[in-house]
């Protein structure tokens, strides 16, 4: 699975339809859901604001595309091919049209959003999905400087700590580095949250 690193924007005219073609990366379906209305507020006089995403959540994969008044399966359907054959992951895609007056036909506007949606993902930088876990662990400080280096190495972060007696860390890491990171500290019990 891949990712797309930043939001992009293209910009595309067929027939005098301006298409233009969003890519933006979010993290949720509440996320999408913002990007989608501030496009709405950002576009009022656009005809059609079609979308597509693919997202990773706690509860699965959460996929949804819409045609927003255009003929079923010619804008919505078309956009969300290109996420799952590229296997792109938590990314909205977005094809705002603006109608120029020439009717596209339902196999023109399926080309259409199509190629928007493949030209929007191939000006994108793509970057490998990375699954994290979330683990809870209590260090004693003079283990603290040992694991935060290890855990750099790996590519993890420390999302919270706590110091009193002993240190309690939230520490999210590459799931696929876990028995690493638990091989380098056998004497610490590490504990998976949410």
């Amino acid at each position: 699975m891949y990712c797309v690193e930043n939001t992009v924007i293209i910009e595309d005219t067929i027939k005098k339809s301006r298409f233009l073609g969003l890519a933006i990366p979010c993290q949720s379906a509440h996320a999408a859901l913002q990007h989608i209305a501030q496009l709405q507020h950002q576009h009022p006089h656009a005809n059609h604001i079609v979308f597509a995403y693919r997202i990773q959540s706690p509860q699965g994969l959460l996929i949804k595309f819409h045609d927003a008044g255009e003929p079923s399966g010619t804008a919505g359907k078309p956009v969300y091919q290109h996420l799952e054959g590229k296997d792109l992951i938590n990314l909205l895609v977005v094809v705002v049209r603006y109608f120029g007056g020439i009717k596209l036909g339902a196999g023109g506007l399926t080309r259409a959003y199509s190629n928007t949606a493949r030209k929007v993902i191939e000006n994108s930088i793509l970057t490998e999905y990375i699954e994290y876990v979330k683990i809870e662990l209590t260090l004693d400080y003079n283990q603290m400087q040992s694991f935060e280096y290890q855990l750099k190495k790996l590519k993890g972060d420390i999302i919270q700590q706590i110091f009193a007696e002993n240190v309690k860390l939230l520490i999210s890491v590459p799931q696929g580095q876990v028995s690493t990171l638990t091989h380098l500290f056998k004497r610490i019990r590490f504990k998976m949250v949410g």
